[in-house]
């Protein structure tokens, strides 16, 4: 180190030397005598190494200040999420959401392994509700606005939303359960003793759910609320919710976490309420008509009854594979044949395909069949049902559809519904013939149909069988006319190995195909009875199946022989569940209609979803028949 002396020593050489402007300018260069630039490099080394040692300090000090900081808000929050029933404190929650979720966690688990330490169970056992929420709000909403009926208590429960703080002795929750909201207006008042209510109110947090006794009310601004002499934490909620007002909007964490899309976004409840009503509606209307309803196997030999690529499982003790199946329909018309004249069965079925907006590998469908009818027969009733069913969820035979942003659509279910004639109409928007029906599988038109797609950019993967290009075709020419309920009928035979021929136009079946919103809704025909005809039909199929058509039906022996046995006139007939919720939910993917829809799997951190778009919430503060 450099003493007093020699620095200031050094401090009046170099004053002097500045008085040389021209030398500093020039730097040592400049200097011709020796001894004054073996001075001037001395002073500057000593003037740059005190400003490092001042700077060091300044950055030691500044750090040391953060971590003091750091440490006195970590005790703070610690302090403020731990019970402290000896020490009640300031009630404070502003500062949970300035904690990233990861933290917060630690610090509840921190909170409930002191309860247990302390003898607390946090997870209680039993709490008695009295009355539900939605029973209290019906009850009371009449109240006169300050009024409070002390006189009346009931015990309630559900989960805290939002916590409000008007003062240390006043404290509002939102309680939420059922689909409606309470209000919970905590005074220090009412409770049993001021220290107990200062340490339940610190411990409750958004999430949590609690049980309530306490008084009807009614605040002075009319707000309907509940004033608990008692409060009890039922269960903590570990995590933090994402902001009440920006909500949980990323698609992916909703659905694979839909607990968490349930308890913050109300409107997803309804969805799925209109979808129990939906099938609750559907089964009293099949009932009604003496319709018996049944089950039927999920694992089959064969993987029959419709067109489409089945899944495959193992039975261990028969060592056989199965297939699990993608209708039920041979097996119902098996009981038809039994003597079971009016049969449905509401269940699920499984494909192995792909999945999009309309597609889920598994799904519900409804199926019926009834003796002694024909597809005419089951147009009318597919009319009389759905038409019915629109207007008791929503009022109306009318609804409107949003299918894109600032645009609305009315879709009008009044009966009867439109019809297209599939092969008639097909000729006529393009303007072509597709020569005899019944030969509509030759080379000739599978070549025509060939040349048709291309012209018209329709695309159809291998293998190019006639039943695909025309189903294609059909798609993308009239299929998206059908905006309102519309009939497709009259398919060919090569498209529908399960139906009966048409009594006038040879080479088509008596077939329909309800589409609303370019969507297909249900696909109904005249059955085919003659097991002559239906065994060469399967033959027909599982020819497409060797060429490589893993969607083509096989050739199911038993079903053959059930109809030789003798199968009544009857029509089937098959409603997709899950299309149909979707469109009187207004919703545009199938995802949003499931509880729990197929999802790729997540390759991340399991908690990763959630924490990131929990944390980006408080830092802004899903027929096949």
């Amino acid at each position: 180190m450099i003493g007093v002396k020699a620095l200031q020593h050094l401090t009046v050489t170099l004053n002097s030397l500045c008085s040389n402007c021209y030398a500093i300018r020039q730097g040592v260069v400049g200097l011709k005598n020796l001894h004054w630039k073996q001075q001037l490099h001395t002073s500057y080394a000593v003037i740059r190494f005190m400003s490092e040692q001042k700077r060091r300090q300044k950055v030691a000090q500044k750090a040391k200040e953060k971590e003091e900081k750091e440490l006195l808000k970590s005790a703070e929050v610690a302090e403020k999420i731990t019970p402290c029933a000896e020490k009640p404190k300031a009630i404070s929650k502003e500062k949970d959401d300035e904690i990233s979720p990861n933290e917060y966690y630690k610090l509840r688990l921190q909170t409930l392994q002191q309860l247990k330490d302390n003898g607390e169970n946090p997870y209680p056992h039993k709490f008695h509700v009295s009355i539900s929420l939605e029973e209290f709000i019906t009850k009371y909403n009449n109240l006169n606005d300050g009024d409070i009926l002390e006189n009346e208590s009931y015990s309630i429960a559900g989960r805290v939303h939002s916590i409000r703080e008007s003062g240390p002795k006043l404290i509002f929750f939102d309680v939420r359960g059922e689909g409606v909201k309470l209000q919970i207006m905590a005074n220090a008042k009412y409770y049993s003793s001021q220290e107990a209510f200062e340490v339940i109110v610190d411990r409750v947090r958004r999430g949590d759910i609690v049980g309530l006794i306490g008084h009807p009310a009614k605040t002075k601004k009319g707000e309907l609320s509940l004033i608990p002499t008692e409060i009890q934490i039922l269960t903590p909620c570990l995590h933090m919710l994402p902001h009440l007002h920006y909500g949980l909007k990323d698609q992916e964490t909703r659905y694979r976490k839909r607990y968490l899309d349930l308890i913050i976004n109300g409107d997803v409840r309804k969805k799925f309420l209109i979808r129990t009503q939906i099938i609750s509606y559907v089964r009293q209307f099949f009932n009604e008509l003496g319709f018996l309803e049944v089950e039927t196997p999920m694992m089959n030999m064969i993987a029959g009854g419709a067109t489409a690529k089945p899944f495959i499982t193992h039975h261990n003790e028969l060592d056989i594979d199965l297939y699990m199946r993608v209708a039920p329909e041979l097996f119902l018309k098996m009981l038809v044949v039994g003597g079971i004249d009016r049969v449905y069965e509401i269940g699920r079925n499984f494909r192995n395909e792909g999945i999009d907006l309309t597609h889920n590998p598994e799904f519900t469908m409804c199926e019926f069949y009834m003796a002694y009818a024909d597809y005419n027969d089951t147009m009318v009733l597919t009319e009389t049902l759905l038409s019915g069913l629109v207007k008791h969820i929503h009022g109306s035979y009318k609804i409107k559809l949003h299918p894109e942003e600032g645009k609305e659509i009315e879709i009008d279910f009044t009966p009867p519904f439109k019809r297209f004639r599939m092969i008639q109409d097909l000729e006529k928007e393009l303007g072509v013939t597709l020569g005899p029906y019944d030969q509509l599988g030759s080379p000739e038109t599978v070549q025509q149909l060939i040349q048709l797609c291309e012209k018209h950019g329709v695309e159809c993967p291998p293998p190019k069988t006639a039943s695909r290009m025309l189903d294609k075709l059909v798609g993308h020419v009239l299929e998206e006319k059908c905006i309102n309920p519309t009939f497709i009928i009259d398919h060919p035979q090569l498209m529908s190995p399960l139906a009966k021929y048409h009594r006038i136009d040879k080479g088509l079946t008596e077939r329909f195909e309800l589409f609303v919103m370019k969507r297909e809704v249900c696909n109904a025909y005249t059955e085919l009875n003659d097991p002559v005809v239906q065994r060469s039909r399967f033959e027909e199929q599982a020819k497409d199946k060797a060429a490589g058509d893993d969607e083509a039906q096989m050739v199911d022996e038993n079903f053959c022989t059930a109809l030789e046995y003798g199968l009544p006139p009857t029509s089937g007939w098959g409603m997709g569940i899950d299309r149909l919720t979707m469109l009187l939910t207004d919703s545009h993917n199938i995802k949003e209609v499931l509880f729990f829809p197929a999802m790729k799997p997540d390759d991340n951190n399991p908690n990763k979803i959630a924490s990131t778009q929990i944390g980006e919430a408080s830092e802004s503060s899903s027929p096949h028949n």
